[in-house]
């Protein structure tokens, strides 16, 4: 990953492969997540898209500080075909993957087209990958594009852990902290922390999260609300991407009792993964323990 006495743009992705060109590209179409992040290194992507799970208009829970007005949203799902994704004329594409190098938001053949006509680059942000390797990823591939650091940032984000970590440790009595994902008025996806990397950051930086029963499910365990209620959380990190139903419609009489003295964070399981957007959410889950620990 470098610029040559040659001016030839190289950058090595997670699946090693490597891509090549005559000059550094500047017009970068990228998934949602993947573009949120660079736009926090000062690369502004010509264009996003979704995955299956988003809809016509882009989630604001995915698409952080990006600035939506100059940033042409593609679609998602079915309504992404290769001359869609193309028609800004981007001249690199950066995708995700959960691993495999499969490309996540887009049908196989679809990604196979596309890497035909437009040269692909793709991060690994799967379970596998630690959260701090992913942001390192994505920094290498921000600087290569011309991005830049944020010079408080790694500052920031330092900070962001200690204070996490100072009010965990502060005294014994830590609230438990459940993930999860609404799934509707009788089933909730509950996360297995240890399958979602900026959970393990939380777990280690001291954080009480409480894992549901072994069963069906890698990364969710998909019970009803009484299971959920069951977990005693002090703390409810929620998903609020746009395919997550609302926590607040949510009324099984066992969960409105276990959340009646909960509190509740914003979660996006799709994180961005810029020291910035980790700061911002771990000072969140900082002030929920204070906050919890003062009732």
């Amino acid at each position: 990953m470098t610029v040559t006495e040659q001016s030839v743009w190289r950058f090595t992705d997670d699946r090693r492969q490597l891509t090549t060109a005559q000059r550094r590209p500047t017009r970068v179409l990228a998934y949602v997540q993947a573009g949120a992040t660079l736009w926090d290194y000062g690369i502004r992507p010509e264009g996003i898209f979704g995955s299956g799970h988003d809809g016509a208009a882009p989630d604001r829970a995915k698409t952080g500080t990006l600035p939506l007005d100059t940033v042409d949203y593609r679609g998602a799902g079915d309504a992404l075909d290769v001359d869609t994704l193309l028609r800004g004329d981007p001249d690199l594409v950066v995708a995700v993957s959960y691993g495999h190098g499969q490309i996540y938001g887009l049908d196989p053949d679809t990604a196979k087209h596309l890497e035909e006509r437009v040269p692909v680059v793709v991060v690994d942000v799967g379970q596998a990958r630690t959260l701090d390797r992913v942001a390192e990823r994505f920094a290498e591939l921000a600087l290569a594009l011309g991005g830049t650091r944020d010079p408080g940032a790694d500052g920031e984000l330092a900070a962001a852990r200690e204070r996490l970590r100072g009010v965990v440790g502060a005294r014994p009595d830590r609230p438990r902290v459940v993930a999860l994902s609404p799934a509707g008025p009788e089933q909730v996806h509950i996360a297995r922390p240890a399958m979602w990397p900026e959970l393990r950051v939380l777990a280690e930086l001291g954080v009480a999260l409480v894992a549901p029963d072994e069963g069906p499910g890698v990364n969710w365990s998909t019970d009803g609300w009484d299971r959920a209620a069951a977990l005693s959380p002090g703390i409810v990190l929620t998903d609020i991407r746009s395919n997550a139903v609302p926590l607040d419609g949510i009324d099984d009489p066992a969960w409105a009792a276990a959340r009646q003295g909960a509190h509740i964070v914003p979660w996006n399981p799709e994180p961005l993964c810029s020291p910035q957007a980790l700061a911002r959410f771990l000072h969140l889950v900082a002030d929920a323990v204070e906050a919890a620990r003062a009732v």
